[in-house]
């Protein structure tokens, strides 16, 4: 169905029209329009800087347009602020969590809505109760109210942020990016809760990156570019072809970069491996695990959540102490007792996190101070720091990742996710590392920012470098990597390469180790 039968339907949960949002010189939503049908599931796709998260704002109360309308229920609405989005009935579950960290599960489930008693004071045991039966409702039996946010894993707390909106019986949820952090079972879970509250009514917008999971949740689709909406359709009358042609302007011939088998990987039996590690022992969740990384080729790990893969990728960038084993780098022993240890010379690797924003990046901070933040020595001299040299380093990698040039000086905050996350990789750039370790890099991130990230793994590792890569979503390791080393309860379970190398295979070892 396209845009124009669709405005024909009276019963709409949301009717954004024609509606600008400027920040200064950018535009970030240009006469943008999309409606929702209630009690359905509606994906609002686009590419990172598209005006998705925009528009998830000012249906949230966080910012309001400079001109246009909203209308939420039928009726129009001007949301000064979240409480007004949740008296019309709009709660939001957000990628980049609203959680306090150095609050407890109970306390962030129930924030603003605890059960009051004289004088307003919480009712302490009445509150525990209520999130208790919360969290068997949403099968979440596992987590303990008690438990702090800042001790959770990230897939753990994004289940909370979705549950927090769940407990404000919405009419309208807004799920921006919900599966970007989740596991197989976790959108699983996912899948059941929107099936629940669709059953009662309540209508979604669904932000996703994952064609897959828009066929599977979403009734309808609005595709944004450059800020304006270009196509609106019942999600069964388009192609994932034609989405992407929409979502970039252009066809992609290929979802993937090819892999091309580089002279460095062909040459590196005669050479000592990038990186070894043998036997490695990490707190009592890594177990004896082996690796072998080889100049130029993409390695993948695949596991299933908690199983060790956070672990492993911080104890060789240094980030976690080992117990026991052993690391080589280019064949020479290695002590990692500190991130540092892994910036020197002979060492130099680089560690991509999962969670860019509190891990990644200093968002206060501009792009161009981030990027050169790790190697800043390089530049300095009697203490002084050579800014123009700085800046024309800073530059280069930025141009690389394809990164607006105003990135050198504006806040990293001011960025889109895909984009930060490009400033995170230019920072890498500038290390000029011989190892690579990516971990879900691509989290939350707009298919064509995607293939240029692949693109990029496989033109460093054809230049001799190294690239260990996890990822959640096993068509990426299947269709990047050279090899894949499939981890089950901190170990090394077996290797897929060639032939050898395909989803089934991969899903079939993790699931029967």
């Amino acid at each position: 169905m396209t845009s124009a039968s669709m405005t024909g339907n009276g019963a709409l949960a949301i009717d954004v029209a024609n509606v600008t949002k400027r920040f200064g010189a950018t535009v970030a939503l240009d006469g943008a329009s999309f409606k929702v049908r209630r009690g359905t599931v509606h994906a609002l796709l686009g590419e990172n800087g598209a005006g998705k998260s925009t528009t998830v704002k000012l249906l949230s109360g966080l910012m309001q347009p400079d001109s246009g309308s909203i209308h939420v229920m039928g009726s129009e609405v001007t949301m000064r602020g979240p409480k007004d989005a949740h008296r019309a009935g709009v709660q939001t579950a957000y990628q980049e969590m609203t959680l306090v960290r150095d609050l407890t599960v109970e306390q962030n489930l129930l924030m603003s809505y605890e059960p009051t008693g004289f004088l307003g004071r919480i009712r302490k045991r009445e509150a525990q109760r209520q999130a208790f039966e919360w969290l068997e409702r949403l099968e979440l039996s596992d987590i303990r109210p008690s438990a702090y946010i800042r001790d959770l894993a990230l897939p753990v707390r994004q289940k909370i942020e979705i549950a927090k909106a769940i407990v404000r019986r919405p009419k309208v949820l807004l799920l921006d990016e919900p599966t970007s952090a989740l596991s197989g079972a976790d959108v699983a879970w996912l899948a059941r809760r929107i099936d629940e509250l669709k059953a009662d009514g309540v209508t979604f917008v669904f932000i996703s990156h994952r064609m897959q999971e828009v066929r599977e949740f979403c009734d309808s689709l609005t595709v944004y570019r450059n800020g304006r909406d270009v196509g609106a359709f019942d999600a069964s009358d388009i192609s994932d072809e034609e989405v992407i042609r929409l979502v970039i302007g252009r066809s992609m011939e290929a979802k993937y970069p090819p892999k091309v088998t580089p002279p460095a990987l062909t040459q590196a039996a005669a050479q000592p491996p990038a990186m070894e590690a043998r036997g490695i022992r990490v707190d009592g969740v890594v177990s004896d695990f082996d690796l072998t990384l080889k100049a130029g080729e993409v390695h993948g790990i695949a596991a299933l959540q908690g199983m060790g893969q956070r672990e492993l990728f911080e104890a060789l960038f240094g980030a976690q102490y080992i117990d026991e084993g052993e690391i080589r780098i280019d064949g020479k022993p290695v002590t990692l007792t500190c991130t540092a240890d892994s910036l020197k010379a002979g060492v130099s690797t680089s560690f991509l996190p999962e969670d860019r924003k509190t891990e990644g990046l200093f968002l206060r901070l501009p792009g161009g101070e981030n990027v050169s933040l790790p190697v800043i020595g390089r530049y300095a001299r009697f203490g002084l720091i050579d800014r123009k040299r700085e800046r024309a380093a800073i530059a280069k990698s930025l141009a690389q990742m394809e990164v607006n040039p105003r990135a050198l000086y504006k806040p990293c905050l001011s960025f889109s996710g895909g984009n930060q996350q490009k400033i995170a990789m230019a920072k890498w750039l500038l290390t000029q590392s011989r190892v690579w370790l990516m971990f879900d890099p691509t989290r939350g991130i707009d298919v064509g920012t995607k293939h240029q990230i692949f693109v990029l793994m496989r033109a460093f590792a054809a230049a001799g470098g190294a690239v260990l890569f996890y990822s959640t979503d096993v068509p990426e390791l299947v269709n990047v990597c050279d090899r894949v080393s499939v981890m089950y309860r901190g170990r090394n379970v077996g290797e897929l390469e060639g032939d050898a190398l395909t989803e089934e295979s991969v899903m079939r070892k993790m699931l029967s180790s």
